[in-house]
């Protein structure tokens, strides 16, 4: 009895060390599985020793990744599967045998061991496997497990995991000769192979006919508990038949995925695999021993940056060689480049066996373990990473995406269509409804299984990245009616957003926001729409209830556009100002910002945003206003205001910024298109003082027009020719820059001048303002 109870408080101590750790960790604003191992660490037997039986917490783990594993097979289908079919077996194998091989070639070089090619096999094999809980957790906690890189990612390590199971076949074999090291092989093709026809047969019969009995019985324990014997169970199998349990789980887990149940068993199991997820890594971080670390630290960190750069340059061109951007390559070469927690089991079995020493082995510990800790770090950081690649000139056509489209189809329409990007379930029904009132569609997609589709249901489309400007163009956006954004990743929707709208800045883009915390991020970018999945079906859903009460259809529609008009303010849940400070911050990380002080004296000062117009006028789109006061706004709406001292969060291209800067500070500048605007002060010995606008026909000689005015703080878009001008009056002119100067010298001889030229981004065309100011 007093075992059983010392372990119940080892569980004890250690959910509550996950505990304080993540919490710790999310409060600094770090990943909370950083707190999780750090927590091992700390009550571990190298720590405070707290944990006395060790080895039933670490097998009471392994239900962690069982379960993770499980969740991530009836979430990642069969369907989902073959969409990455290609680079997760093709590639995922290739990268397996790649790390194999060079480690191999590496050991012989350096002579670390004498036995080869056994032990270098055996090495090999720890690093080749990357870790799946950690890289699943990251996608997850950022929403990325539907993106091109998520799938990437979950595609490769998937066909890790299951390579697993031929290792640890293998494994017994690499110290005797090569003809049992092939007879290894073999036999695990086989058990692999009757396993496989065995669940499909137990998916299709058995499987389907169990769940529904279970839920039948309308009891939550009674399915709950049928669904963990099941996972369980299969995992037990695999274990017995010399594969591994983790195989077992993720195969019992994709069983599951086509049945009608699976979303219901998701639900269920989600609780159950989050806590045994945290054990998990808690075990993990009880295994690292940081005196041995802090002994060893150069050496291991010499091993940290080798393996990371090592499988970075085999992941990244694999992904390539496969036609994915360069960036859902650079990312998955980042989000692989570390040792997996399957590698423990691979170590300990290898240390078991002889082909390592103890040495060796607590070095392949300490460097799995760290660089499972940077893991999250480096995920975070690519963002800002791309950010600085994008900063240097002969880069950034590759990393910003500006790829050429890998294939058209023939037909494309060539204007007055409308633009789709992305062809999962939202699209598809948007190229449905679109063609229904026969109006021209392009779609825009990258995975070559939506192409496929596309090309059977001879829907014109375009094979690639949609934050590509090449893409864009190809596609039409500068003569289409409109666009749908319908991508899944945040970041490629923000992306393709700003860059539809540099190539014509009137379109109408209508985007799907996945999240909260993206709608008024797209909205300030330039959507002229931001629709929410959920918040519309809450408002249907509300709509169609009240309607059969007997409340006024009419005014019902009229209550619910107004809800989408404040940009479904009244559903979303209430967030402090600090909040939604933070989530502007990360929501906007991946784009190109930074923070412009507004000069002393600018045009820009007491002018609404709507005046200013800074988006239109030069690219850039302001995401939040710093008073001197210290206060700061969010988002700020059309009416805000611009007042001196403020500081401008704005988000664009390094040309667009440098735009503002002109705009900001009354300077001249050079304009893209030979097209440009100039504000003019009008001084007390200006000549057409006491003059009509009608009287400044003569400047049509020079071939500008007058596009706005201001007066006394008064700003008018157009204003009648009858207008008498004044002393102080500021006129808003456009037209070439040689005109702007001859006439700002014709107006102003004397030197109280305050001019300000500026670019209409316009691709293809050079227009005035009076397309700016309909």
């Amino acid at each position: 009895m007093l075992e059983d109870f010392r372990l119940i408080i080892d569980l004890v101590s250690v959910l509550a060390v996950a505990a304080c750790g993540g919490l710790i960790a999310a409060l600094l604003r770090q990943p909370v599985l950083l707190g999780y191992l750090i927590g091992g660490m700390v009550v571990g037997p190298t720590g405070l020793g707290l944990i006395k039986e060790l080895i039933q917490v670490e097998t009471l783990a392994q239900f962690g990744v069982a379960f993770l594993l499980f969740a991530l097979g009836v979430e990642f289908s069969f369907a989902e599967l073959k969409k990455v079919q290609a680079i997760a077996l093709g590639g995922g194998g290739l990268q397996i045998s790649l790390t194999i091989g060079f480690t191999v070639l590496i050991c012989a070089i350096t002579g670390a061991w004498e036995v080869l090619p056994a032990k270098g096999v055996f090495l090999g094999a720890i690093l080749s496997l990357s870790s799946t809980a950690v890289v699943l957790k990251c996608l997850m906690e950022r929403n990325e497990t539907e993106t091109p890189h998520g799938q990437v990612l979950l595609g490769i390590l998937v066909v890790q995991d299951l390579a697993l199971g031929l290792m640890l076949a293998v494994l017994p074999a690499l110290n005797k000769p090569a003809e049992a090291i092939g007879i290894a092989v073999v036999m695990a093709l086989v058990k692999i192979g009757l396993f496989a026809a065995g669940a499909v047969v137990a998916g299709k019969w058995l499987i389907p006919p169990l769940l529904r009995l279970l839920a039948r019985t309308e009891s939550r324990e009674l399915f709950l508990l049928g669904v963990v014997a099941l996972c369980l169970g299969i995992a037990l199998l695999t274990e017995y038949l010399g594969l591994s349990i983790e195989m077992g789980a993720f195969v019992a887990g994709l069983m599951i995925s086509e049945v009608e149940y699976a979303d219901q068993t998701l639900t269920y199991v989600e609780p159950i695999r989050d806590i045994f997820a945290s054990l998990f890594f808690v075990a993990i971080g009880m295994l690292i021993d940081p005196f041995f670390l802090w002994k060893n630290l150069e050496l291991i960190l010499g091993l940290v940056a080798l393996v990371v750069v090592g499988k970075f340059l085999i992941v990244a061109p694999i992904v390539k060689l496969f036609r994915f951007p360069l960036k859902t390559a650079i990312i998955a070469g980042v989000g692989l480049a570390q040792i997996g927690e399957f590698s423990f089991v691979l170590a300990s079995e290898g240390q078991a066996l002889g082909l390592v020493s103890r040495k060796v082995y607590l070095l392949i510990l300490g460097t799995t373990a760290v660089t499972l800790v940077i893991t999250p770090f480096v995920l975070r950081l690519a963002p800002i990473a791309f950010d600085w690649l994008e900063s240097i000139p002969w880069l950034k056509p590759y990393i910003s995406g500006e790829g050429q489209a890998l294939e058209v189809a023939d037909d494309l329409p060539l204007k007055n269509h409308v633009v789709v990007c992305g062809y999962g379930r939202v699209g598809k029904n948007l190229v449905k409804l679109f063609q229904q009132h026969h109006l021209p569609v392009i779609v825009i997609d990258q995975s070559e299984a939506r192409i496929q589709q596309l090309r059977d249901a001879k829907v014109p489309y375009v094979y690639g990245n949609c934050a590509s400007f090449h893409v864009l163009e190809t596609a039409g956006v500068t003569t289409a009616q409109g666009m749908a954004i319908a991508l899944p990743d945040p970041m490629s929707s923000r992306l393709s957003l700003k860059r539809a709208l540099e190539l014509s800045p009137e379109l109408d883009i209508v985007v799907r926001a996945n999240n909260n915390k993206n709608i008024e991020v797209f909205y300030q970018l330039g959507a002229r729409e931001v629709v929410q999945p959920e918040f519309e079906a809450s408002l249907e859903m509300a709509a169609h209830l009240l309607t059969d009460l007997g409340l006024s259809p009419s005014l019902i529609q009229r209550e619910m556009q107004q809800i989408r008009d404040r940009h479904y303010l009244d559903l979303r849940p209430e967030e402090t100002e600090s909040e939604v400070s933070r989530s502007l911050r990360q929501a906007t990380q991946d784009l190109n910002r930074r923070w412009y002080s507004l000069p002393e004296g600018s045009p820009l000062v007491g002018m609404t945003l709507e005046e200013a117009d800074i988006r239109y006028l030069t690219g850039v789109s302001l995401m939040a206003i710093q008073r001197v006061s210290g206060k700061e706004i969010d988002y700020p709406d059309a009416k805000t205001t611009l007042e001196a001292g403020d500081k401008l969060l704005i988000v664009g291209e390094d040309g667009e910024f440098a735009a503002l800067d002109e705009f900001a500070q009354g300077k001249a500048a050079i304009p893209r298109e030979n097209s440009a605007c100039q504000w003019i002060n009008l001084g007390n010995n200006c000549p057409v003082v006491g003059q009509t606008i009608a009287d400044l026909e003569l400047i049509e000689d020079f071939g500008v027009q007058v596009q706005a005015m201001r007066r006394d703080g008064r700003f008018m878009k157009l204003p009648e020719k009858n207008t008498l001008l004044q002393v102080r009056d500021q006129l808003l002119f456009c037209g070439t820059l040689s005109a702007l100067r001859q006439l700002e010298r014709l107006l102003a001889p004397s030197s109280d001048v305050v001019s300000l030229s500026i670019p209409i981004i316009k691709a293809g065309t050079t227009e005035t303002l009076t397309d700016l100011f309909p």
